[in-house]
């Protein structure tokens, strides 16, 4: 079986709210085992025999059918996750894990980073590696122009971002 952590976009916030005992019944439904849930920002951990893109499609069509939410999903196995975290561009900035995290994108985009000029968001700094775009904003992710709506709009691309401190909990919770 193989260990995924299922990352919502969206969910609890803008009115889109689904409670995580819910996500967490649907998860099940779906036939996953294991299943737990991290922070209310839609994080759901299982393991499944499936593959990869049939467990993305199957959660998002049970996710609808439930709540009525049609949300997007970025789906990594544990292995995949380790290697985001092995991946980080940022390691010496790790100091202060509020201000790095990172922008997990769905599948099937292939962005570039020629979109983004870097004076435009300065001090802020992002690296794409692979389907994840890595950022370090020294004023907090909050105050940055790198925030997720500013890299969907300018990479063009649909995405969810967590940070530091959430991805290495998860990590860890899906390494277990």
């Amino acid at each position: 079986m193989t260990a995924y952590v299922a990352l919502l976009g969206g969910i609890n916030v803008g009115g889109r709210t689904l409670k995580m005992d819910a996500l967490r019944a649907t998860a099940e439904r779906c036939g996953f085992e294991q299943v737990s849930t991290f922070i209310q920002s839609g994080n759901v951990l299982f393991r499944s025999r499936l593959g990869a893109a049939r467990v993305t499609a199957v959660l998002h069509d049970a996710i609808l059918e439930d709540s009525g939410i049609d949300t997007r999903i970025a789906t990594r196995t544990a292995a995949q996750l380790r290697t985001v975290v092995a991946s980080n561009p940022f390691p010496d900035r790790i100091e202060d894990p509020t201000k790095v995290s990172v922008t997990f994108l769905f599948d099937g985009v292939t962005p570039t980073l020629a979109a983004l000029a870097p004076d435009v968001y300065a001090p802020d700094e992002v690296q794409l590696i692979g389907r994840e775009a890595y950022l370090h904003t020294p004023r907090g992710y909050g105050n940055s122009k790198l925030s997720g709506s500013f890299i969907e709009k300018q990479l063009q691309v649909a995405a969810t971002a967590r940070n530091w401190n959430t991805i290495e909990k998860l990590l860890a919770l899906a390494s277990g």
